[in-house]
């Protein structure tokens, strides 16, 4: 079947021998339709996140339909459109029995340390394949996965209605923290030096930060080393900072501003299952976060749509044909 794979740092081609998913017990085969972009898979592709083997499929934030299930698995779920959880946890561990899924030290993750989801299908455990509400569009369907990243940090940060926030970075994660306060009541600002980014970020009905002036809560979701130093300048006495942005890159910190503020930092990785993806599932309709996707690309066109990624001022996805019914 189809895939698009890495083949060398950079180097994005579509395959047509990838091989056939296969359905074991408590699985389900999924006829992709669409997969949503993220840093992680960038990061994958630049050769600065490292993968088992080349070549390597690619993606891991997709959406489609059950074409074939498992033993154990209800017969009546093939047809089913559904949105991919693709961190798999043990639910075994001390850590999963806590309910702290994302830090399983044994967690699958497709596209990173399992093959990834951008092919014409792939095998997922049934509980990780969550139905779409009726009549959500594929657009907001493809986002729930990074939208449940974003509704996390929320959490995290204890954020509260009429409470002002500071998210540096407007790309596809710092859109979704900004569209997610306001729903919430709060009130978001927004720093980012990419003139179209901020832009979307202010059609999501967040403000500009003026150049001074300090948060109560802020949020780093860029992951470059700068813009921790920006997060801590920011933040106000007793303030929260949520990392969700990652770099191997170490940054500077002052441990004086840290500690004369009282400031909290915390990060922020991934959701924890089954209750932060359902929680996006559920919302997804009346966040609408598909108002972020600015750049579409079918298979054939993964190269470009990896290349261009960071150009654009919201998500990328790249969709696949309509699966049969």
């Amino acid at each position: 079947m189809r895939a698009a794979v890495l083949t060398a740092p950079g180097a994005v081609e579509v395959t047509g021998d990838w091989p056939e998913a296969e359905c074991g017990p408590g699985d389900v085969v999924v006829a992709v339709r669409a997969v949503g972009m993220c840093g992680s898979d960038l990061a994958v592709v630049d050769g600065r996140r490292a993968v088992p083997h080349l070549p390597w499929a690619l993606g891991h934030e997709a959406i489609g339909d059950i074409v074939r299930v498992g033993a154990g698995v209800a017969p009546g779920r093939v047809g089913q459109r559904v949105a991919v959880e693709p961190n798999f946890p043990c639910l075994r561990c001390p850590a999963c029995a806590d309910g702290r899924t994302a830090v399983c030290p044994d967690r699958r993750i497709l596209g990173i340390n399992e093959p990834g989801a951008l092919r014409e299908r792939v095998t997922v455990p049934a509980r990780f394949a969550w139905p779409a509400p009726p009549g959500l569009a594929d657009e907001d369907l493809v986002c729930v996965e990074p939208l449940a990243v974003a509704l996390a940090a929320l959490a995290r940060a204890s954020l509260t209605a009429g409470e002002r926030c500071l998210v540096v970075g407007a790309g596809a994660q710092g859109l979704l923290v900004c569209l997610a306060a306001r729903a919430l009541g709060a009130v978001p600002f927004v720093i980012d030096p990419h003139a179209g980014r901020l832009a979307t970020a202010l059609e999501l009905g967040a403000a500009a930060a003026p150049d001074d002036g300090l948060f109560p809560v802020v949020f780093e979701t860029s992951g470059a080393p700068p813009a921790l130093e920006t997060a801590v300048e920011r933040a106000a006495p007793d303030g929260r900072i949520v990392l969700i942005g990652q770099s191997g890159t170490p940054a500077r910190l002052s441990t004086f501003t840290v500690v004369q503020r009282r400031l909290t930092l915390r990060g922020c990785l991934i959701y924890d299952h089954p209750r932060d993806f359902a929680a996006a599932v559920e919302r997804a309709a009346e966040l609408r976060p598909g108002r972020i996707l600015r750049g579409r690309y079918p298979l054939a066109g993964v190269a470009d749509a990896f290349a261009r990624a960071r150009e654009l001022p919201g998500k990328t996805w790249i969709t696949l044909e309509e699966p049969p019914r």
